[in-house]
């Protein structure tokens, strides 16, 4: 069984940041050969990820770092993105698809990922989130 691959980084709780999240996911899809029909997936949910840390999580607090790391295995690509922040229940989210909630900004991030992905969990009190996609 061959190990792991692992790339971590620290981003900016500033907007400016989420250029660099796409600046990231290109070198991996080059680096890794991430396939085209996945890395506009991968491409979204992760910067929608990284969104929810800035905006939610640190709310923009310059004093706080997004931690941001990639993993690459045999079976997946493993994305983890975790804040500073106090946390939150993901479970407390309103599913943006309900007619109740189709006018509210909340849960459409969660949505999104949660779509795109094949698998997306939340640890540490919702201040950090994986999000894997499967290699076929």
């Amino acid at each position: 069984m061959s190990s792991a691959q692992i790339q971590k980084y620290q981003l900016e709780s500033e907007i400016d940041s989420l250029a660099k999240v796409e600046t990231i996911v290109d070198e991996l899809k080059e680096q890794f050969q991430i396939p085209e029909d996945i890395y506009g997936n991968i491409l979204v949910a992760i910067t929608e990820a990284v969104n929810n840390a800035i905006r939610h999580g640190n709310k923009l607090d310059p004093e706080k770092k997004v931690d941001f790391s990639f993993e690459y295995t045999e079976k997946e690509y493993l994305f983890k993105i975790q804040d500073k922040g106090s946390g939150f229940d993901p479970t407390s989210i309103p599913d943006p698809t309900l007619p109740e909630n189709l006018d509210k900004p909340d849960g459409r991030g969660i949505f999104i990922m949660t779509n795109l992905s094949d698998e997306v969990k939340f640890e540490d009190d919702g201040r950090r989130v994986e999000i894997a996609f499967h290699r076929s």
